[in-house]
């Protein structure tokens, strides 16, 4: 892999809910316009690590947050206000969640919320998210009709244009194709792939052939350790631990 700036530095990182550690000792590197991909069974941390990259963990009831994580050398903590973080940092869930408005409203309410009222600066960051989403030629004529007549591919991929209209560094996703068919699936995936040359993307995934499909480089967890990270090719022909072996291969997860 071409050598990459550092985006995310995380060092000793650990994560307990109450007593029970979700994330333990995680020391971890993600560069700079790459597709780092995260494995694992259930309750193997990848949500809490993809949480804690914009500080939505803090949200969550008795979280407490330990080490450091860097974005571009700052301390996410210390360094930066959440709500700057967020707009650095987006994220897109499992399930799509279009808001009950236009496909224009979804994609500008962030920018309205941060006080953009300019009807140019609107129409424009509308027509490069969607461009970037690859959604404007399938909306481009009916921008002001309700988003939730799209398919669910579409909700999805308007979902992730309502993150770039806010020109973010890096998105996370959590999921982002699980309730999709094969051909939204493929979207998405190929969506990412294009991405990746302006933005640093985080993909949590389940699905192990997805992970072998865009992942530049892969880490697998297990019971809130990371056991492995190396490029995605070498994880998925000579694992160096049995474990991700036989995860990869199916034999439990």
């Amino acid at each position: 892999m071409v050598n990459r700036a550092t985006k995310f530095s995380i060092q000793g990182l650990h994560v307990q809910y109450g007593g029970m550690y979700a994330l333990r000792d995680l020391n971890l590197e993600i560069a700079a316009n790459e597709i780092f991909t995260v494995i694992g069974p259930a309750n193997s941390g990848k949500s809490t690590f993809l949480n804690s990259l914009n500080r939505l963990i803090d949200l969550e009831a008795h979280s407490r947050v330990s080490g450091m994580i860097r974005l571009d050398g700052i301390d996410i903590r210390a360094g930066l206000e959440v709500e700057a973080l967020r707009r650095k940092v987006g994220i897109v869930f499992a399930l799509p969640l279009p808001l009950p408005v236009s496909i224009y409203e979804n994609v500008v309410y962030g920018l309205r919320m941060q006080g953009v009222r300019d009807a140019k600066s609107l129409d424009a960051a509308v027509e490069r998210s969607l461009i970037e989403s690859y959604l404007w030629e399938e909306v481009k004529d009916r921008l002001r009709t309700p988003a939730m007549n799209l398919s669910g591919g579409q909700q999805q991929r308007l979902c992730m244009a309502r993150i770039l209209a806010g020109q973010p560094d890096v998105l996370l996703f959590d999921e982002p194709t699980s309730g999709l068919d094969p051909i939204s699936t493929a979207r998405i995936e190929e969506t990412m792939l294009v991405l990746k040359e302006k933005y640093t993307i985080v993909l949590v995934t389940n699905n192990v052939a997805q992970a072998a499909r865009v992942g530049d480089r892969t880490a697998f967890f297990l019971m809130g350790e990371m056991i492995e990270v190396s490029e995605t090719s070498t994880m998925f022909t000579t694992p160096a631990d049995s474990r991700t072996s036989d995860y990869i291969t199916g034999k439990f997860g």
